[in-house]
C-alpha cells in the first residue's frame, strides 16, 4: 500500500519544488511608471516617449492593470506622459483609485507644470505623496530652444511649490542635461526651490522615440531628433560637479538610467528604453504582470542603485515634505525594506 503511495508523494512533492521555483523566479514591481497618454503641450526634442498615439485606455482597462500590478507587489506609481494634467478628470480617478482603493504606499505625478492648477491641487491632493514638475532651465531662451518655452517658468515653479507646501505633498524637480544647458549653474534657484529630491538626468537617446532626422521632425512636430541635444560623459559630470553641493540632487548618467525604470504604456505594456530598439511587452492585460515582465529587460541592480526605493510616502517622509532637500540638514537615507 505505501509503495503504491510513492508515486502520488513524489508528484506532490515536485510540483511543489516547482511552484517555489516559479516563486523565486518572480519579480516584484515595487516602483512603476505609468504613461496613460503620449499627449502634450509641449515640443522637447529629447523627449523619449514621443506623441505616437492618441491612445487612452479605457477606465476600468487602466483600473484593472492597475489591480494587477498592485497583486504583483508594486508599491508605488509614478503618473507621467505625454501631460497627464491635460486629462485632469482622468488623473484625479486614477490618483484617487490608487490611493482608495489598492491603498499604495505612494502616488506621485511627473508634469511640465503648466496645467497644474491651484483648485485641482486643493481637491485631489490628497491623494498625491509626490508632485515632480521637469525643469531644464532658468533661462528662457534655453527653455524656447528644448521646446519648453513658456515665459512664466521660474514664476510658476515658486507657485506650484507653495500648493505642495500647503497640501503636505512633496515638492520635486526633474532637470535633462542637454547641449542647451549643460554649463548652467542652476544651484541658486534649485536651493530657493528647495524640493524633496532634484532629479538630474543626461539626454536620454532611444531608438524608435526620438531617432527622427531634422527634416521629419520639421514635417511632424509629433516626431523628435535628441541627436543634435546629446552630451557626453564629461559633460554631463560637470554639470553634476557645479551641483555637487546641494543634497536634494540625485544624478542619472544614461548607464544608470537606461533600464532601470518600469515603464507601462498607454496599453498597458511593459516598454524597455534600454539598448537598442525600444521594445514593448504584451499587455499585462492579456499575459498577466510576469508574462509580460519577462519579455523586457528591467535592471534592478540599477534601479536599486539610483535609490529607487525612498522615503516616498508622505506621511512617512514627514517634516522633511516641509523642509524640501536642498536645504534640509539631514540626508535621505534610503529605507531598510
Amino acid at each position: 500500500m505505501l509503495l503504491n503511495l510513492i508515486p502520488s508523494i513524489w508528484a506532490v512533492g515536485t510540483y511543489l519544488l516547482y511552484r517555489k521555483h516559479q516563486n523565486d523566479n518572480t519579480t516584484t514591481p515595487s516602483s512603476v511608471n505609468f504613461f496613460f497618454t503620449r499627449k502634450c503641450n509641449k515640443e522637447c526634442a529629447f523627449c523619449f516617449h514621443t506623441e505616437k498615439t492618441s491612445y487612452v485606455a479605457p477606465e476600468e482597462d487602466m483600473k484593472r492593470g492597475l489591480r494587477l500590478l498592485k497583486e504583483a507587489g508594486m508599491r508605488k506609481i509614478n503618473f507621467a506622459g505625454g501631460e497627464p494634467f491635460l486629462y485632469p478628470d482622468k488623473l484625479a480617478m486614477l490618483c484617487r483609485f490608487c490611493k482608495e482603493d489598492l491603498n499604495l504606499e505612494s502616488v506621485s505625478i511627473i508634469t511640465n507644470g503648466t496645467k497644474v492648477t491651484k483648485k485641482w491641487m486643493e481637491q485631489h491632493g490628497r491623494y498625491v505623496d509626490m508632485l515632480g514638475v521637469s525643469c531644464d532651465s532658468f533661462n528662457e531662451t534655453t527653455n524656447i530652444a528644448i521646446g519648453r518655452g513658456t515665459g512664466k517658468n521660474v514664476e510658476h515653479l515658486f507657485r506650484i511649490r507653495n500648493w505642495c507646501r500647503e497640501l503636505g505633498i512633496m515638492f520635486k524637480l526633474n532637470t535633462v542635461v542637454c547641449i542647451y544647458n549643460w554649463d548652467e549653474d542652476m544651484a541658486d534657484i534649485v536651493q530657493k526651490l528647495d524640493p524633496f529630491r532634484w532629479k538630474v538626468f543626461q539626454v536620454l537617446y532611444v531608438e524608435g522615440e526620438n531617432d527622427a532626422k531634422e527634416e521629419d521632425t520639421r514635417l511632424n512636430k509629433r516626431k523628435r531628433n535628441a541627436r543634435k541635444l546629446l552630451i557626453t560623459d564629461e559633460q554631463f559630470e560637470v554639470f553634476c560637479k557645479k551641483h555637487r553641493h546641494l543634497k536634494c540632487m540625485v544624478p542619472e548618467p544614461n548607464s544608470v538610467m537606461a533600464s532601470s525604470y518600469l515603464l507601462v504604456d498607454e496599453y498597458l505594456c511593459f516598454l524597455d528604453k534600454g539598448n537598442g530598439v525600444e521594445k514593448q511587452s504584451r499587455s499585462i492585460l492579456e499575459v498577466g504582470v510576469q508574462k509580460a515582465l519577462s519579455e523586457v529587460y528591467w535592471d534592478q541592480e540599477a534601479f536599486n542603485e539610483r535609490g529607487g526605493i525612498f522615503e516616498w510616502t508622505k506621511e512617512v517622509a514627514g517634516d522633511e515634505a516641509d523642509l524640501g532637500g536642498c536645504s534640509g540638514p539631514v540626508e535621505k537615507a534610503l529605507l531598510d525594506w
